[in-house]
């Protein structure tokens, strides 16, 4: 299965000075990664990453740049969204153990398989976490929290209601 956003680069182009990547993706692969998020929109995305070889492996580091709109989780609005994130990855061979102990650096390490990475699959993926997974539009909130506040005497005469409505009793006396 190909990426939505796939910008592939040869491991054998890679040296140890810093390659410099700059990918922006384009309308219809922000359209495909709008579906694949659940996105209303993608406006942009973009990343400037540099790419160095080292003794681990491939090293990419730089920052990912997005602006769109997702759902709000509650009533489906639209709420927009500006992301501006660093990344930082570690493209390494995966062993072949059972049973792996991660460390805190090993988290953002990405299987190395093959002669290439793709870095726009990574931006994509890095993408994907810095989204709020439960976005919220704020006139839904206001909106929501006004449908279970209410004022002292309205309180107080549905106590009243409630409590002669609890008397068995009432009903005899009517």
């Amino acid at each position: 299965m190909t990426p939505e956003f796939s910008r592939l680069v040869r491991v054998q182009d890679i040296g140890t000075l810093a390659r410099r990547e700059a990918i922006v993706a384009t309308a219809a692969e922000r359209a495909a990664l709008a579906v694949r998020f659940g996105l209303i929109d993608l406006d942009r995305l973009e990343a400037t990453l540099e790419v160095v070889e080292g003794a681990g492996g491939l090293t990419v580091a730089g920052s990912i740049a997005a602006v769109g709109t997702q759902p709000c989780a509650v009533s489906a609005e639209p709420v927009p969204f500006t992301i501006a994130e660093p990344i930082a990855l570690l493209f390494g061979t995966v062993s072949d153990a059972d049973e792996i102990e991660l460390s805190t650096p090993d988290l953002d390490t990405l299987p190395l398989d093959g002669d290439t990475i793709d870095l726009g699959e990574a931006v994509a993926q890095s993408l994907g976490l810095a989204l709020d997974p439960y976005p919220r539009a704020p006139a839904e909130l206001r909106a929501a929290a006004a449908r279970f506040l209410i004022s002292e005497e309205e309180a107080a005469a549905r106590a009243a209601a409630d409590k002669a409505a609890a008397n068995p009793f009432n009903v005899l006396r009517r």
